[in-house]
C-alpha cells in the first residue's frame, strides 16, 4: 500500500496537476464580460487622418491624458509586454484615445517604440477631453479618469465590443495598470492569451463546419 503510495506521489500526482494548469490560462478558458456592447469611436480619426474602429478586432484600449510624455515608461512597459507578443495576430490592435493637443507628444512617442518594434498596430486617436470624458463613462467602470484626462489603466475589448476582465473574488478587475509591470506580465498577458485562444478556437470550429 505505502509503495502504490509512494509511486501516486511521485508520477500520477505530478501529471494530474500538469493537466489541470494547462487545461487553460487563468483556469480557465473564458473572461466574464464587464461591460456589454461598449460604444464605437465613431468620427475620431489618427494622426494619419483615418478612421478607427473597435469593430471586429480585439483592441487594447487606453485613455492618455495630456500628460503623455510623463507616461512614456507605461508605454515602453505595455509595448514590451503585451504588443510584441501578440502584434502577428491579424486581428489584434492598440487603441490609445488622446485628447486634442497632444498630437507633438504622440509622434514622439510613435517615434521612440518604431525604434525597437513595428508601431503599425499602435493608434493613437485624437478628440475633445469633454467627448473623452462622455465616452469613458459608458464604458460604466469604477475607476475614473485623472484630471489629465488619462489613467495608467488599460482594457480589453473583444470582436463583438464587450469589455472583458477575470473576476477576483467578488469582484471584477476591470483593466490593467500599464505601471506595474508585474500586473502586466502575470495577469494581462495571461487574459489576452484566453481572448485569442478563444477566437482561435471559434475560428476552427467555423472552418470545420465548412467542410461539413
Amino acid at each position: 500500500m505505502k509503495k502504490k503510495l509512494v509511486l501516486f506521489t511521485l508520477f500520477i500526482l505530478p501529471i494530474v496537476a500538469y493537466l489541470f494548469f494547462a487545461t487553460g490560462v487563468n483556469s480557465f478558458m473564458f473572461l466574464p464580460t464587464v461591460t456589454p456592447s461598449v460604444p464605437d469611436l465613431g468620427h475620431w480619426t489618427s494622426l494619419d487622418g483615418k478612421p478607427v474602429s473597435l469593430n471586429e478586432k480585439i483592441t487594447i484600449l487606453g485613455f492618455t491624458g495630456d500628460n503623455i510624455l510623463e507616461r512614456k515608461g507605461n508605454y515602453f512597459n505595455l509595448n514590451q509586454k503585451i504588443y510584441n507578443k501578440n502584434k502577428d495576430f491579424k486581428d489584434f490592435q492598440f487603441v490609445m484615445v488622446a485628447p486634442q493637443g497632444t498630437e507633438a507628444q504622440v509622434k514622439e512617442i510613435l517615434g521612440s517604440l518604431d525604434d525597437i518594434t513595428d508601431v503599425s498596430k499602435w493608434l493613437f486617436v485624437f478628440a475633445s477631453k469633454d467627448q473623452i470624458k462622455a465616452y469613458y463613462d459608458q464604458l460604466k467602470l469604477k475607476g475614473e479618469l485623472d484630471v489629465h484626462y488619462g489613467t495608467n489603466n488599460v482594457f480589453i475589448i473583444d470582436k463583438k465590443r464587450n469589455l472583458r476582465g477575470r473576476k477576483d473574488k467578488d469582484e471584477y478587475k476591470e483593466g490593467y495598470d500599464t505601471s506595474s509591470p508585474s500586473d502586466l506580465y502575470n495577469e494581462m498577458t495571461d487574459d489576452v492569451k484566453v481572448i485569442l485562444a478563444e477566437y482561435r478556437l471559434a475560428l476552427k470550429r467555423n472552418n470545420a463546419h465548412r467542410q461539413i
